[in-house]
């Protein structure tokens, strides 16, 4: 048999396709081993190409593993929108199998969930659509409309996604969803042992797992005949991956259904502005159980007062439980010198960092690095004091002045595990656990009947952050932590804020809300223009900047988009390298693609539709 040679996209690397030669037919999408210099790596074979002009070697071997058309075509996509090589893309898929076989489906017995009328219009609303927008509010059952969703893909010998912020991903759920659909649910995260991963794995490769629960990294699985994608929470930012390839889920999820005619149900109870403005949306507008709910607000800053004490006190002596939310965790988040106004920052990091009493260190939440807490300023003497208070702060307060009551930390820095994530749930909802402070894991999803006081602390640092979407992240956050109380009895939400007027004015108008922030966001930001922010490093500032001037200059010749600035980052260095952003601006989605392609040297990073700007 003559020799043929194929063009082979490294799983993984920044580099470009490089050619191999085998003595064999192959199938596109298979997975090979090949040498590269002295070492095997894999690879992904893309294509059949004509013989080159120089010397090629060997594929190794080929592996059982392979990519479907749709994950090469979805890696193209990738590679090309968010700027990597096809090995990275791809990298991110998980591939089929030829060792399993298809297991015999047993026959799926329909569910007996009974929807409310509006839940009823809703769902019919939804199957007439390709993709659309469920726009609902808290407690109003958009889980159980999820839920007949995937009973009739089930009926019709489908499966479906499951999308989820990773936090949502809770006993309680997973729970839910196994009561309806039994063995043929799986649940997908990163804190999955060996093991568990290998056996869902399994189940989905052979057909007898029919739908997945699970975050972003679920959106890569190889299901078997996908009919459905459901992304909850579609508003939250956990969907676009901070690293490269710096893709969003949710506009992949929309790009899948689009290429593979997969329906595509986004779900939120504050949707973000963008999916609001571009998707047909069904709407309910009253929560399942209809509750009264008082608001109460208060100036401040970040602290607990003797008024939110008082009905702790009020609240718990009836038998309700509480959530606290506030924006950091730790004790505090800096510690600085009243005398010389010294900060204490991150040797590695333009950063205060956060101070750990517990643990008794500091530590910078951005590159990890701690150090033993100072006794005192380090550059006078001084008295050091602390600047915004986080989580663990305010359960030693709580802890200090309600000694009978059990108070429980619900943030990063206490979550670690799958296991200590569901421990700390079962308490809450065995109520052993009488006061939840938490961060925005306290946002996600959570449904517990006896929670009757929320109180919201910090939203006022929200609002102030430099980015076009403070407002619709405060707002939302407002809304959502809110919704975590009164899902069956009276409650009471307080908020400390000194802008009280901008949330008073949207409760239960979070549709105003949108609408008026559209009219903001009009020739300036998303979705009536697109962004894309390059990102440069280097441990050499004035390396660095050299490499943005450049660039910046090559941009300027074009003409075709705006250049919206270009400079130090907000936070100026992390891990030691030195940071600067070009942020561009274009009505156009093409120009700007056209334009950073043309740019695009490997000088820097690329991130298209950027939700971070730090």
């Amino acid at each position: 048999m003559s020799v043929k040679y194929y063009e082979i996209a490294l799983l993984g690397k920044k580099l470009f396709s490089l050619t191999y030669s085998y003595e064999d037919s192959l199938n596109f999408g298979s997975i090979v081993n090949v040498p590269l210099q002295k070492r095997k790596v894999k690879g992904v074979v893309l294509r059949e190409v004509e013989k080159p002009d120089f010397s090629v070697v060997d594929i190794e071997n080929v592996e059982s593993l392979y990519y479907q058309e749709w994950q090469l075509e979805l890696a193209s996509f990738i590679s090309t929108y968010y700027r990597c090589q096809i090995g990275e893309a791809l990298q991110l898929m998980v591939p089929y199998s030829h060792d399993y076989p298809k297991a015999d489906k047993t026959a799926h017995t329909a569910s007996d969930i009974v929807l409310s009328p509006s839940q009823e219009t809703a769902f019919k609303d939804l199957l007439s659509r390709d993709s659309s927008l469920l726009f609902a509010p808290t407690g109003s059952g958009k889980t159980e409309i999820y839920i007949k969703l995937f009973d009739k893909v089930l009926n019709e010998g489908g499966s479906a996604l499951f999308l989820m912020p990773e936090i949502s991903l809770t006993p309680q759920m997973q729970k839910r969803l196994e009561a309806y659909f039994g063995e043929k649910v799986a649940i997908w995260h990163s804190k999955l042992t060996k093991s568990k991963r290998q056996s869902v794995l399994e189940s989905i490769r052979n057909g007898t797992v029919s739908i997945v629960a699970g975050p972003r990294s679920s959106l890569f699985l190889p299901m078997q005949n996908l009919k459905l994608i459901v992304v909850d929470e579609e508003h939250d930012d956990s969907y676009k991956a901070h690293n490269r390839p710096r893709y969003h889920a949710r506009d992949l999820a929309l790009w899948i259904g689009k290429q593979s005619k997969v329906r595509i149900v986004l779900g939120s109870a504050t949707p973000s502005a963008t999916s609001f403005a571009k998707f047909p949306i069904v709407r309910i507008t009253e929560p399942y159980i209809k509750t009264k709910k008082r608001y109460i607000f208060e100036g401040g800053s970040c602290s607990l007062t003797s008024n939110m004490l008082e009905e702790i006190e009020r609240h718990h002596s009836n038998g309700g439980q509480v959530i606290i939310f506030l924006p950091t965790r730790a004790n505090f988040k800096y510690l600085y010198c009243d005398n010389c106004s010294y900060s204490v920052m991150c040797p590695f990091c333009s950063v205060g960092m956060s101070l750990h009493r517990f643990r008794k260190v500091v530590q910078c939440h951005y590159c990890g690095y701690a150090e033993k807490i100072p006794s005192s300023c380090p550059k006078c003497g001084s008295i050091i004091r602390s600047d915004r208070i986080g989580t663990a702060e305010v359960v030693e307060q709580l802890r200090e002045h309600f000694s009978d009551m059990n108070i429980e930390q619900f943030d990063k820095d206490t979550i670690t595990t799958a296991s200590k994530l569901q421990k700390a749930l079962n308490k809450f909802a065995k109520k052993e656990t009488d006061i939840l402070v938490g961060t925005q894991m306290l946002a996600k999803g959570h449904d517990y009947s006896d929670v009757t006081l929320a109180i919201i602390l910090g939203l006022d640092y929200i609002l102030a952050l430099p980015d076009f979407r403070a407002r619709e992240r405060a707002q939302s956050l407002f809304v959502q932590i809110a919704g975590r109380a009164g899902r069956a009895r009276e409650a009471t939400v307080i908020v400390q804020t000194n802008q009280p007027y901008f949330f008073k004015e949207y409760i239960g108008k979070y549709e105003k809300f949108l609408q008026e922030e559209l009219v903001y966001r009009e020739g300036l930001y998303p979705p009536s223009m697109y962004l894309c922010r390059l990102l440069f490093a280097s441990k050499n500032e004035a390396k660095a900047k050299a490499e943005v001037d450049r660039i910046k200059s090559k941009i300027e010749k074009f003409g075709l988009v705006e250049i919206v600035g270009a400079g130090k980052a907000p936070i100026e260095k992390i891990a030691g390298k030195f940071r600067f952003n070009i942020l561009l601006r274009s009505s156009k989605r093409a120009d700007l693609m056209r334009v950073v392609k043309a740019v695009d040297d490997g000088s820097f990073e690329v991130d298209m539709d950027p939700v971070d700007f730090a």
